[in-house]
């Protein structure tokens, strides 16, 4: 099983950028459906970003146009780029890995389900000031 550790976060200024990174042992990430997902407190997990084996990437529609994600098979790194960040982009964001391909495939038809995930990074707080 991959094992899956998130770095980048922090406290950043509204209206900025922030990269997160996702360092992945164990196992190959260009093999699985790389995903990202953020998390406020009190409120339920989502998928936010997800690249698969091909290079493919989806987006949930509230993160187009400001999150790119992208990955380094050489490094076996994911990376989460968020820009023109807002309060709202505060949250633990979390890498996870799903081998199969399913939840690439299920969240490009829509269904943001994630019960297919295999491994799990610990997350990563990212704090916007204003």
């Amino acid at each position: 099983q991959v094992q899956l550790v998130e770095s980048g976060g922090g406290s950043v200024q509204a209206g900025g950028s922030l990269t997160l990174s996702c360092t992945a042992s164990g196992g190959d990430i260009n093999k699985y459906c790389m995903t990202w997902f953020r998390q406020v407190p009190g409120k339920e997990r989502e998928g936010v970003a997800a690249i698969d084996g091909f290079g493919h990437t989806i987006y949930t529609e509230s993160v187009k146009g400001r999150y790119i994600v992208s990955r380094d098979n050489a490094k076996n790194t994911l990376s989460l780029q968020i820009h023109s960040l807002k309060p709202e982009d505060e949250a633990i964001y979390y890498c996870a890995a799903e081998r199969t391909g399913y939840t690439c495939y299920s969240w490009r038809r829509g269904d943001w389900n994630w019960y297919s995930i295999d491994s799990w990074g610990k997350g990563i707080p990212v704090t916007i000031s204003s």
